[in-house]
This record gives C-alpha cells, sequence and structure tokens, in this order.
C-alpha cells in the first residue's frame, strides 16, 4: 500500500542528487544541487568537485524561493520584470529570494513535497538539471 508524502526525505534528497549529479555530469558542468523539504529546509545538498562557490548560495536560494513560492524560479523572473505583477518580489524575505531559472517544486500527487535547486551553468542547463532532479520523484515514488 502506498505511502502518503507529505515531505521529500533524505532518501528522495540522495536519490535526486544522484539523477542531477549525473546530468550534470552529461553536460560536462559541476554543479551545485540542494534540495529542500516540504517546509524549505535544506535536506541534502552537493558540490560537485570545481563547482563554483559563488554558486553555493544560489543553488540553495533556487530551491527555498522555489518552495516558498511554490513556483519555479524561471517563472518568477518573469513575474519579477519591470512592469510585471511581481516586480521586486527578490526585495522579499529579505533579499533571500532567488529568481532565475534552475529552481523547482517537487510534486508527487500533486502535493508539493519539497524543492531542488541548482546552479553553476547556463539558465537552460540550470533548469535542465534541476528537472533530472525532479523527475526522479515523478517516475519513481516512494512507495
Amino acid at each position: 500500500m502506498p505511502r502518503a508524502l507529505s515531505t521529500l526525505t533524505l532518501s528522495d534528497a540522495k536519490r535526486m542528487l544522484d539523477a542531477a549529479e549525473a546530468k550534470a555530469a552529461n553536460l560536462g558542468i559541476p554543479y551545485n544541487i540542494a534540495v529542500v523539504d516540504v517546509g524549505g529546509a535544506l535536506i541534502a545538498f552537493a558540490r560537485q568537485d570545481g563547482a563554483l562557490e559563488g554558486s553555493i548560495d544560489l543553488a540553495i536560494g533556487k530551491a527555498k524561493t522555489a518552495r516558498m513560492f511554490n513556483k519555479t524560479t524561471e517563472y518568477l523572473a518573469e513575474l519579477a520584470q519591470p512592469g510585471a505583477p511581481l516586480f521586486g518580489i527578490e526585495q522579499s524575505n529579505a533579499g533571500h529570494v532567488v529568481i532565475f531559472g534552475g529552481g523547482l517544486p517537487v510534486i508527487i500527487d500533486n502535493q508539493i513535497v519539497g524543492a531542488v535547486g541548482t546552479s553553476a551553468g547556463s539558465v537552460e542547463q540550470d533548469i535542465a538539471v534541476a528537472e533530472a532532479a525532479a523527475a526522479v520523484m515523478a517516475t519513481n515514488p516512494k512507495a
């Protein structure tokens, strides 16, 4: 019988990190990858050898931002442009909001259970690495 998931576990996060690291290796870029639980608290973090130091806080910030707002950071970036409805949102939450692609909520059975954030490559690459991590939970949810 499947269990009801309300948050990602450490085991889930490790599987997500593995998938994200594999995608990063495929891209040939060392990555920083963060996974947070449903409350936005860091569960697991990986900094691949040679990953940019400046991207550590960005990866964590993207994961937390995606969870705080239950939106991808890519989508929030669109909404935060001058004249858009959320212009200036990056100044909220003591300036800890990161609004460029690479952060996304993790959803199982239409329920947000956490989020992932990645940083080191282009925005498109960051999104691809985050999507690889989230796909683990979409295709192999724990029973």
